[in-house]
């Protein structure tokens, strides 16, 4: 006899327990559909893709997303960003290329992690990859966010604001073009 359930496939016969686990799921039977947070500096693109969980009645920040621990920020595959120009996040370069975003919450503010390895699943992040830890501003917001969201508000002619909302907090960033002789912290 074989069961499947959610992608997992369950073979069960004469004392024989048999699991599979696929590491890809069919895109369009996930739970978090993908999203897709674009702008344009200095005249080229600057886009984040991510899954889009979304609350369910669910205490999202401190219980199902822990302060402390480094979260994927968002589902599903990891969170990617592509840039085609230099930037400065928070006052930190950015050089122009792909990377993956966490994030690490804390009740007192958070960090966005710039990541180096990219490609992975949204579980696998290896810390030694990190081109950055940068510190995010966070705050309340009074109407709850159901499905996790991520923005840019332009600011300015060659900046923005990277936001990350979800239940009832945001978080975030100032980006800007990184100006020539910029240097990494």
């Amino acid at each position: 006899m074989r069961k499947y359930v959610a992608g997992i496939s369950i073979a069960l016969g004469a004392g024989l327990l048999s699991l599979v686990v696929g590491m890809q799921q069919d895109p369009s039977k996930r739970s978090s559909p993908p999203a897709t947070a674009e702008i344009t500096l200095a005249g080229k693109k600057v886009k984040i893709d991510y899954g889009r969980p979304s609350m369910r009645g669910r205490k999202i920040f401190g219980e199902l997303v822990p302060y402390g621990q480094v979260w994927r920020t968002g589902a599903n595959e990891a969170t990617h960003l592509t840039t085609e120009v230099a930037l400065e996040v928070g006052g930190v370069l950015v050089p122009a290329g792909k990377y993956t975003l966490y994030t690490l919450p804390a009740e007192s503010g958070w960090k966005l992690i710039i990541n180096q390895q990219t490609g992975q699943w949204g579980t696998a992040y290896d810390q030694k990859q990190d081109l950055a830890r940068i510190d995010m501003k966070t705050e309340l917001i009074e109407i709850p966010i159901e499905q996790f969201l991520i923005s840019f508000l332009p600011k300015g002619s060659d900046g923005a604001t990277l936001r990350l909302d979800w239940e009832k907090t945001r978080a975030q960033v100032d980006i800007k073009e990184a100006k020539a002789g910029a240097t990494t912290k």
